[in-house]
């Protein structure tokens, strides 16, 4: 049975925002933000019906944030230390709460989220969250962790730069110091901020003043690493920030979500994975544990310490995106996949992300079917998980600057906003297709007729990968790349042409080996249909692949799937 997993990433806060302000630092009450409870049954539904496996919902926990909710026992934090007037979601200020600005009612936010997380499994989608181990929000200060667990830091000596039963690194005698040049309108009038001693960067800079570039708003966390002396490693005993970042996954995997995406895995030292994830594994088998991790000479030890999936940024997406823009050479795919020799189904695939820059944006490609190629590639190369992030699928190009995050092509996780275009699917509630263009509308049903081959094909999900470039050489290589995928009595076969502006009636052979390993009988015509833009339905000849190859129309940026049978 096909089992493909499919990922629509949400940035929960301008899930569904109606107020259309709009106003660069604009405060919550000036621009808006989404709730949990705007995640309807409708909305669900709709998700799910676009061929959606599972929805990460990227800023659930509660993070460093300008806004206040002293009623409820949360205090604004200081805005010195808070990346625009909503905050950085990787910011968290309590691993066991949830954002408060998510919730219709405050007070009642962890229920409003075990509602959401209901609504989900009953629309049959399953539900990812961030886990953030690797640093915390300045101003850290759990109220809601059980009882039974310390406040991290609480035991914490901080005349020591280093201590194994530290939970964060501290500067002594040193006090921070704000960046050099921070200065936002949601600063002006900011009290000054203390911290003393200063506590070491996220991003492992280890000084009392990060600079304005550093992930000034947060401090690193300690699992027994002394940075400062070789990076010599205490695990003996188990360190603390062990035993409590453990603590909290376990605390929302018992809450029901379905998977895990850990934040900057790699900055956690492995051995920390090799311990934490088998005892997670053992309260659910069936969880999906996601690595964030950019060093590919390191992919090998996170996948053998537990981790399900990892990013395939510095791979396929940095290809793709070279060839997206007309550079490149679709030669590195078969370099990257030979790389990937027996993990390339662990690979996490995507072009967007809230990390990343919009494909219609002018920073990227300025138009969303440039990357149709690349789509088809990274949704079929392999069995991995594919991942979208919201808006993608109708062409959103961030084409503005909504404050903090500045116009970089990506839309905001540090503000709040209405994304303009997106809200035309929400449509008020009722998420549809009716405000959306002809163009928006042919582009969402591309992205739903990929993840619905995703789902559908036993090839694309369980099968095999055969590169027929070997068997081409005389195929523009930098242009074209053509593979099969296979099992059992399916075979699709993918063609792929790169070229911006360049179509191609080619010649592609496929070798006899090739055609055995498939299972395609070697002597009856072949009757293919296109499955992506449904173009045609041809009769294709084995003798002609094994000849002077079979014939293949590809237009400029185009791509065929054929299944043949």
């Amino acid at each position: 049975m096909p089992s493909a997993i499919n990922i629509y990433q949400v940035f929960t806060r301008l899930f569904r925002n109606d107020i259309k302000t709009n106003k660069p630092y604009g405060t919550i009450e000036e621009n808006g933000c989404s709730k949990f409870e705007h995640f309807t049954p409708r909305a669900l539904q709709t998700i799910r019906e676009f061929g959606i496996t599972h929805i990460w919902f990227t800023g659930v926990l509660r993070h460093a944030s300008c806004t206040s909710y002293q009623e409820y026992g949360i205090a604004p934090n200081n805005p010195h230390i808070v990346k625009g007037q909503a905050g950085s979601p990787y910011a968290i200020t309590d691993y066991y709460d949830i954002d408060p600005d998510l919730a219709i009612n405050p007070q009642n936010r962890m229920a409003e989220f075990e509602a959401l997380l209901k609504r989900c499994h009953k629309e049959k989608l399953k539900v990812i969250i961030d886990f953030v181990p690797n640093h915390a929000a300045r101003e850290y200060n759990s109220i809601n962790q059980p009882d039974d667990i310390g406040q991290l830091g609480a035991n914490d000596n901080p005349n020591h730069a280093f201590l194994p039963s530290n939970n964060f690194y501290y500067l002594p005698n040193n006090g921070f110091q704000i960046p050099k040049g921070l200065n936002f309108p949601y600063t002006h009038r900011a009290k000054q901020y203390t911290e003393f001693p200063a506590k070491a960067t996220g991003n492992d800079a280890y000084t009392a003043q990060p600079s304005i570039n550093d992930w000034y708003e947060t401090v690193k966390l300690n699992y027994g690493i002394d940075y400062l002396n070789g990076g010599q490693k205490h695990f003996n005993p188990i360190p603390d920030t062990w035993h409590k970042m453990l603590h909290i996954m376990k605390f929302w995997i018992h809450k029901g979500v379905d998977g895990l995406r850990c934040d900057m895995a790699e900055m956690v030292p492995v051995e920390f994975w090799q311990w934490a994830i088998p005892q997670v594994k053992k309260i659910n088998e069936e969880i999906i544990i996601i690595a964030e991790v950019y060093k590919p000479t390191e992919y090998k030890k996170f996948l053998d310490a537990g981790f399900d999936y990892l990013y395939d940024k510095v791979g396929l997406y940095d290809i793709s995106r070279l060839l997206v823009e007309g550079n490149g050479s679709a030669k590195e795919i078969t370099n990257l996949w030979q790389q990937y020799e027996g993990f390339s189904h662990r690979m996490l695939r995507f072009l967007e992300n809230h990390d990343e820059q919009r494909i219609a944006s002018q920073h990227f490609a300025g138009d969303p079917w440039r990357a149709v190629p690349a789509m088809v590639l990274a949704a079929t190369l392999n069995a991995g998980p594919l991942m979208l992030y919201f808006g993608q699928e109708i062409g959103e190009n961030a084409a503005y600057s909504e404050g903090f995050s500045g116009d970089d092509g990506r839309t905001s996780i540090f503000d709040y906003w209405h994304v303009a275009e997106y809200q035309k699917w929400v449509n008020n509630g009722k998420f549809n297709t009716q405000q959306l263009s002809k163009n928006q509308v042919e582009l969402r049903n591309f992205y739903q007729k990929l993840n619905e081959l995703r789902l559908n094909s036993k090839a694309v999900a369980n099968g095999s990968f055969y590169d027929l470039m070997w068997a081409n050489p005389h195929l523009n290589q930098d242009k074209i790349y053509a593979y099969l995928r296979h099992h059992l009595n399916e075979v699709l076969l993918i063609v792929i042409n790169f070229d911006l502006h360049t179509e191609y009636n080619l010649k592609l052979k496929i070798p006899a080996d090739a055609i055995t390993i498939a299972g395609l009988c070697n002597t009856n015509p072949w009757q293919a249909t296109e499955l992506i833009f449904n173009y045609h339905e041809t009769t294709l000849y084995p003798q002609d692949a094994l000849g002077d190859g079979i014939p293949i129309h590809l237009k400029a940026n185009g791509v065929v799937v054929y299944k043949l049978v």
